[in-house]
């Protein structure tokens, strides 16, 4: 009897999980067009048309795009205000960057600003003890800012709780006050990919989606806001070469997304460029291929 109970289950188990990838959506193409050795490259990557800013807890590392070189670097020792930058975007020569305390507790939160040209710090916005540790920050294509407010199911320092509790996690639209003024959460499947962790980053794409990065996974979420109700659509998966953390979309070059791969042991932090192939790209590299293969 135990036997086939121990079977049974076993089946139970593996219907269930066919079933859940059966309803998991479409996974889009992507390439990898170069990759480059950078040491700054431990939180995420931000890019504008002639540089990249490669991001770490305290530091902002500006590079030539050309020449992969060290342009500028910003940088404050640790015990300072600046405890953990996550993410940036670069618009309008600014670089807005999400700042948070993690992993202290209580978890609290802040905007950090810079200009793009010099490094300056020329803005603060103060998020307090809100919903989230804030990750990643994006202008969208209506104009509104919007950010992710990450909780994790880890357990740190003075809290016996998991930090957060990572179903709590949150996208959020911003007035131009930086106030909340809506807030949807992301798919339950999504968030079992993150294991005890978070969503990491957030960019959006030139094809008015809304691409979120994990933690770890080699993987984008290609996300949409929802007709009705709180949770966000997800629309499909796409491989990149990155290892989660924060990512940017190269406006300056459509369909370009840069990411990092975190180094592991002695493996060395990296940027990476990946092109994403949107449908009708894909149609036509499906297309030219099968001329090719006519051809031979």
């Amino acid at each position: 009897m135990a036997r086939i109970l121990t079977a049974l289950a076993a089946t139970l188990v593996a219907a269930a999980s066919a079933a859940l990838a059966a309803d998991e959506p479409a996974t889009m193409k992507s390439e990898t067009l170069a990759t480059y050795t950078i040491p700054e490259a431990n939180q995420a990557v931000g890019v504008d048309a002639d540089h990249f800013y490669a991001i770490d807890n305290r530091t902002i590392a500006k590079y030539d795009k050309k020449a992969q070189k060290l342009v500028q670097k910003w940088e404050l020792p640790k015990g300072g205000p600046v405890k953990h930058f996550d993410s940036a975007a670069v618009v309008d020569g600014k670089i807005y960057i999400a700042h948070s305390n993690y992993p202290e507790w209580p978890i609290a939160s802040s905007l950090e600003i810079f200009e793009a040209d010099t490094l300056e710090h020329v803005g603060t916005h103060s998020f307090g003890i809100q919903i989230g540790s804030f990750t990643w920050v994006d202008k969208g294509p209506d104009g509104a800012w919007y950010g992710g407010f990450a909780n994790y199911n880890r357990v740190f320092g003075k809290s016996p709780l998991a930090y957060g509790n990572k179903y709590n996690t949150q996208v959020v639209k911003f007035d131009d006050e930086w106030r909340p003024v809506e807030q949807w959460t992301i798919p339950e499947e999504i968030v079992e990919k993150f294991d005890d962790m978070s969503n990491s980053g957030g960019s959006w794409g030139p094809d008015g989606n809304l691409y979120l990065t994990g933690h770890d996974p080699a993987e984008a979420y290609v996300m949409a806001l929802p007709e009705f109700g709180s949770i966000l659509t997800w629309k499909a998966t796409v491989p990149l070469a990155n290892r989660g953390q924060g990512i940017a979309f190269d406006h300056s070059d459509e369909g370009i997304l840069y990411a990092i791969i975190r180094g592991e042991g002695e493996e060395e932090n990296k940027v990476t460029v990946n092109r994403i192939l949107f449908e009708d790209d894909a149609a036509k590299a499906g297309n030219e291929g099968a001329t090719a293969g006519s051809a031979n």
